[in-house]
């Protein structure tokens, strides 16, 4: 029987060893919580985003996709909350030096903290017990500035999250495209957090990528909408081969509910790292109404200054009229003839950390020939090499045939061609690389037109006719 991951730093070494993942600036001793996808995980990744696309906006009559700016508008993160909320408390440990997480620490007996018991907390660098300092706001928006010179730059922000580029883009996408409530604006792209503690690989990083969706609906379906959103979510996962005993629902307490949120839940899945193990890999969130009411009063403000030369940009925000539904964010519905701000359910999740987990779960060890041998169960929709085909020597005309049915394949899935080393060793190295199968030509080959095709995950070796080599794969990889 196979064996699972148990230590990560196992499968960090099989990423770097084998072109998945590599340490950022590793020439210069790297860059801390910064990470490149080699060959074998650039094309992982790739798969993991285009199979959420697919699931998301391909496969729905109600979705549609956008792709915004890094860079907005400062007031976008003033009417969102970000500038004057978007903070973490953390402390230092007095005895090392180190800065924590205040909702990050934990007790001797495994219990979390709250702000007024911090003489009972262990610093999780040291173990020393109570000796921190008083909690701080420390803020996670990386800012910068663009402009040709000082006297003409603006202070702006690297996104800490894809959502409000949806946000801001709502009416855009209402008056252009042909969608009407309930419908849904979907978005993969960069964010980037000053996060006080980053860990795991890639698991929490200062640069990440979002896959996230806002789903806009009427007021009254939302809890409708947030169970099935909460539904497809986990299926997800689970269709694309994770296992479903790794995976849970955690819905998020009353106390720690977001500002805006009338609901969350996260979609939890067990790493192999941290306390408890169980980690959020997606959350799902009511978020009702709150970000295109603060955005209405954003574009007040805005008005304001405007109109009256006088306030700044980066005050308060002007309080809410009595007509606030009618604002140009809401949604005339001409069927029932009335005007609403939509509720918003949001499905976020990170395309690191759904890479990571589908690498965890994938990761296995079991015997062949008295010897381990480590791979990778992707599910074949997710790897990045689908077959490689191998001339079972050099000679013969077996390497022009292994050559030509790669040519062949190539344009439709990622392939890949090796005619070096022992074929022992060669489908060793694909096993690593979470190849599903492998295509050997043969002495057999010539004489009934047949090749050798090896599973990955039985080592099942059956023959194919070589005519019937692309067809068998295409449904094997259900492409």
């Amino acid at each position: 029987m196979a064996e699972t991951l148990e230590k990560l730093d196992d499968l960090v070494s099989l990423c770097k060893r084998r072109g998945f993942i590599f340490q950022s600036s590793d020439i210069y001793g790297g860059l801390a919580s910064c990470y490149d996808y080699g060959p074998l995980g650039s094309e992982l990744k790739r798969n993991v985003k285009n199979e959420w696309w697919k699931a998301a906006v391909q496969m729905r009559d109600n979705m549609v996709g956008i792709d915004c700016s890094i860079l907005m508008h400062p007031m976008v993160w003033k009417a969102s909350g970000h500038v004057d909320k978007f903070a973490d408390l953390v402390t230092v440990c007095q005895k090392c030096n180190t800065r924590t997480r205040v909702d990050h620490l934990k007790n001797a007996e495994n219990e979390p903290a709250t702000n007024n018991d911090l003489e009972k907390m262990v610093c999780p660098s040291c173990g020393t017990t109570g000796k921190f300092s008083e909690p701080m706001a420390f803020k996670l928006m990386f800012e910068t500035q663009m402009g040709a010179n000082a006297d003409d730059a603006m202070n702006v922000f690297l996104r800490p999250e894809t959502a409000q580029g949806i946000f801001v883009n709502y009416s855009n996408v209402l008056n252009s495209s042909r969608v009407k409530i309930p419908f849904g604006i979907a978005q993969i792209g960069k964010s980037f957090r000053n996060e006080v503690t980053t860990k795991a690989f890639i698991f929490r990083t200062r640069e990440f990528e979002q896959m996230e969706i806002e789903f806009f609906c009427e007021p009254g379906t939302d809890d409708q909408w947030y169970e099935h959103w909460k539904t497809a979510r986990m299926q997800w996962y689970l269709d694309l081969g994770i296992n479903k005993e790794n995976l849970r629902f955690r819905d998020h307490d009353p106390d720690e509910l977001a500002h805006y949120a009338k609901a969350c839940v996260d979609v939890e899945y067990k790493f192999p790292f941290g306390q408890g193990d169980w980690q959020e890999l997606e959350g799902v969130a009511n978020r009702t109404d709150y970000d295109l009411r603060q955005h209405q009063r954003g574009m007040r403000a805005v008005t304001r200054w405007i109109e009256n030369k006088r306030d700044t940009l980066g005050t308060t925000l002007p309080d809410e009229r009595d007509d606030w539904h009618k604002g140009p964010l809401s949604y005339f519905d001409e069927p029932n003839k009335k005007r609403y701000v939509p509720y918003v359910i949001e499905p976020s999740a990170g395309a690191d950390r759904g890479t990571l987990a589908f690498l965890v779960d994938a990761y296995a060890v079991d015997e062949v020939g008295g010897k381990p041998r480590n791979l990778l169960k992707f599910h074949p929709k997710l790897a990045p090499i689908k077959a490689a085909f191998f001339p079972l020597v050099k000679k013969e005309g077996m390497p022009e045939k292994a050559r030509a049915m790669y040519d062949d394949m190539r344009g439709l899935f990622n392939c890949f061609y090796d005619e070096k080393g022992a074929v022992g060793r060669r489908y060793r190295r694909q096993d690593e690389a979470g190849t599903p199968f492998c295509v050997t030509v043969d002495g057999q080959t010539t004489e009934d037109n047949t090749v050798t095709v090896r599973d990955r995950d039985t080592l099942e070796q059956v023959r194919v006719n070589c005519d019937q080599i692309k067809s068998y794969l295409r449904e094997k990889l259900d492409m």
